[in-house]
């Protein structure tokens, strides 16, 4: 068994990280960028997924982390809600919203794995095991 002893390492972090990298992107590509409260409402959100997801593994325990994956969770609503906001009022194309929509629903899964997996192991702390246990709740904890 592998042992996770930095954010870096686990898979939903760094899907998380793509995730604010296509947000910032997608804010500073397009009319959006004229609306500055929905924009910055965006980005904070966004950011607040991986910025979550690193505070609950830094926590040390389950409980604790599990209190954080669904804090993520929550901004991944938010910023969904907020993107189709941004393509109702014609900020921008409904292909492009799409992308991050998509991205969105592969880390709100992957937080909603990572909680069942958490509610089902034995092992606590970054002892989160990187083999088959993980893949059995529909995700992967290290690329």
């Amino acid at each position: 068994m592998a042992l996770i002893n930095k954010i870096g390492d686990l898979k939903i972090w760094q899907e998380a990280r793509v995730l604010d990298k296509l947000v910032f992107e997608f804010l500073y590509n397009n009319s959006y960028l004229k609306d500055y409260d929905l924009k910055n409402q965006v980005n904070s959100a966004s950011g607040s997924i991986m910025d979550n997801l690193a505070e609950g593994f830094g926590r040390g325990g389950n409980m604790e982390f599990r209190q954080f994956l669904t804090v993520a969770r929550g901004f991944c609503a938010e910023v969904r809600s907020k993107v189709i906001r941004a393509t109702d009022r014609n900020y921008t194309t409904i292909d492009q919203s799409n992308e991050l929509l998509e991205k969105l629903e592969l880390v709100t899964k992957t937080i909603n794995g990572f909680i069942k997996y958490l509610n089902n192991t034995d092992l606590k702390g970054s002892k989160y095991k990187v083999e088959e246990e993980a893949s059995d709740y529909g995700f992967d904890l290290k690329l």
